[in-house]
């Protein structure tokens, strides 16, 4: 018996109906050469690395999301995720796609600052990335009907003017090379979302901002920070 009750199961709407049960959040840093360069790194010699949200740091629903505390530089980061509906170990590139249930658009929100400070100080990124109401998603489209997105514009919009732009086909480590690499480092499971990344242009938001996020040919995310 529990002694006392367990939290409940965190789900995330999917396109047409259903629920998709989400079981861990893993995020790809500095998937596109410009955003890459943009916070100092080098894309022709980094290989992908990982960190994580928490599942209950999503946003469903196009709710709002509040501005988090211990922070003064709050930045928003437009993602492709990828939902998985199996997994494994050693997964190899040419298989990913077979793990796969379905695409849905994400925003990264980040403590640019605490990330900047631990990122200086060689410590871990935890409380910079994995806050509460840190990963607001759209809806989940199946594969099945949405297939598996190449190419097509990804763009984030502030109160009606867009911030970041960029196209999936700018991704330095592509959807099946990603889940390949971190089934390296985990068995990937049922319910996994992976962020994959975000293009150039990210930048501070404040309490009022209206984020909308698009990527073409998958679908939309939108919350405003209160």
């Amino acid at each position: 018996d529990f002694v006392f009750p367990p939290p409940p199961v965190v789900a995330a709407p999917v396109a047409g109906g259903g629920r998709l049960p989400v079981r861990r959040i893993f995020c790809v840093g500095r998937n596109y050469a410009a955003h890459s360069r943009e916070m100092g790194g080098d894309p022709t010699r980094e290989p992908p690395f990982f960190f994580t949200k928490p599942a209950d740091a999503l946003v469903t629903g196009d709710a709002d999301a509040p501005y988090p505390r211990a922070t003064e530089n709050l930045h928003h980061e437009v993602e492709l995720v990828v939902a998985l509906s199996s997994g494994g170990a050693a997964i190899p590139v040419e298989e990913a796609e077979k793990h796969i249930y379905g695409y849905a658009v994400g925003l990264d929100l980040t403590r640019r600052d605490l990330q900047t400070q631990a990122r200086e100080a060689r410590q871990p990124w935890d409380m910079a990335k994995g806050f509460d109401f840190s990963a607001p998603l759209g809806l989940i489209h199946p594969a099945t009907k949405l297939g598996h997105p190449k190419a097509g514009r990804i763009a984030l919009k502030v109160n009606g003017n867009v911030r970041q732009e960029g196209d999936l086909a700018d991704l330095i480590w592509s959807v099946a090379e990603v889940i390949a690499a971190l089934s390296n480092y985990v068995a990937l499971a049922p319910g996994d979302l992976i962020f994959t990344g975000t293009p150039a242009g990210v930048g501070a938001i404040l309490r009022g901002d209206v984020l909308e996020g698009e990527i073409e040919g998958v679908g939309t995310v939108k919350t405003m920070i209160v």
